[in-house]
């Protein structure tokens, strides 16, 4: 890879924001093509409860890392480091502009940055990022990495207790353990820019984008992935959406609680969001109903 004048713009936000539609604009006018960022729109059949783009809203621009998994894997940020490099590379050969959007700001800093991945001590920046993730998914990333530190919180009933899962993984991925070393990518510019709402507006798109959802079939979906053989607790382990798809697929909440929980939780899950990406300076903030000077931005970063 050409090392030194490569570019990567980042579109960053919460869920609802309205990234994809500004990546796809993008990578449109400025011979782009896009990597997702997103921990579980990497997985095949998980599409209409995670807001994943459809084959309409790509308008032919090729999207990466997006049904590249099985649901009842673990994909993990390291591994997402791996494989979005070498898209990148892949970009870079062609002469296209690479667009990493999305809203798992761990992802795109373990992309960016892999080696906030590999540590002995107590890490801040990688307990931040571990903390955005709720306790069900961190203990799948565990059992992936290392299943007898897990099967050993499991027997003490510390399954659900975040602390203890995050310095877990901490030990399990210590240069001494069982760390893969993920080599930093070349001295590439990048062009961070964030698309945020005010809190009130944001809670009502996503009111909205989760009725759109009911209405799409996220129930049918859900009930779909359960029958090809995902089960209720990996569906648990997913979190947010399908931890509650499947206490209603088994008759142990209502209609009415059910968007309740997504729409609460994904609420909650924004907030950790726009907590994670406050930490960093360097994104430019756009209002999400005023994005007419992101081109201009783009434009004088490209020259």
């Amino acid at each position: 890879m050409k090392s030194g004048h490569e570019k990567i713009i980042v579109i960053v936000g919460t869920n609802a924001s309205g990234k994809s539609s500004l990546a796809v604009r993008l990578a449109k006018k400025y011979s782009g093509e896009i990597i997702s960022a997103d921990s579980r729109q990497v997985y095949k059949g998980l599409d209409i409860a995670t807001g994943k783009v459809t084959s309409e809203e790509m308008a032919s621009v090729p999207h990466h890392l997006i049904d590249i998994a099985d649901p009842k894997d673990t994909y993990t940020a390291a591994t997402f480091a791996k494989d979005g490099q070498k898209v990148i590379e892949d970009m870079v050969s062609r002469k296209k502009l690479p667009i990493v959007a999305g809203g798992t700001g761990f992802y795109i800093d373990a992309l960016l940055n892999p080696s906030i991945l590999t540590f002995a001590a107590p890490n801040k920046e990688l307990r931040e990022g571990f903390e955005l993730l709720p306790a069900n998914i961190l203990f799948a990333q565990l059992k992936n990495i290392d299943p007898e530190r897990a099967a050993a919180l499991e027997e003490k009933g510390e399954q659900n207790h975040v602390r203890r899962i995050i310095r877990s993984l901490e030990i399990a991925l210590s240069p001494k353990e069982k760390a893969e070393k993920i080599s930093s990518l070349p001295h590439f510019k990048v062009l961070w820019i964030g698309i945020r709402w005010d809190t009130d507006v944001l809670r009502q798109r996503i009111h909205e984008r989760t009725l759109i959802r009911m209405e799409d079939g996220m129930v049918g979906e859900a009930k779909k992935l359960h029958t090809n053989g995902l089960s209720w607790k990996r569906m648990e382990e997913l979190g947010l959406e399908y931890k509650h798809l499947a206490d209603y697929l088994r008759n142990k909440i209502t209609r009415e609680q059910l968007i309740e929980y997504i729409d609460r939780d994904d609420a909650r899950y924004a907030k950790r969001q726009r907590t994670w990406f406050k930490r960093n300076k360097e994104i430019h903030w756009f209002e999400g109903d005023k994005l007419d000077g992101v081109e201009k931005l783009v434009k004088e970063f490209l020259k």
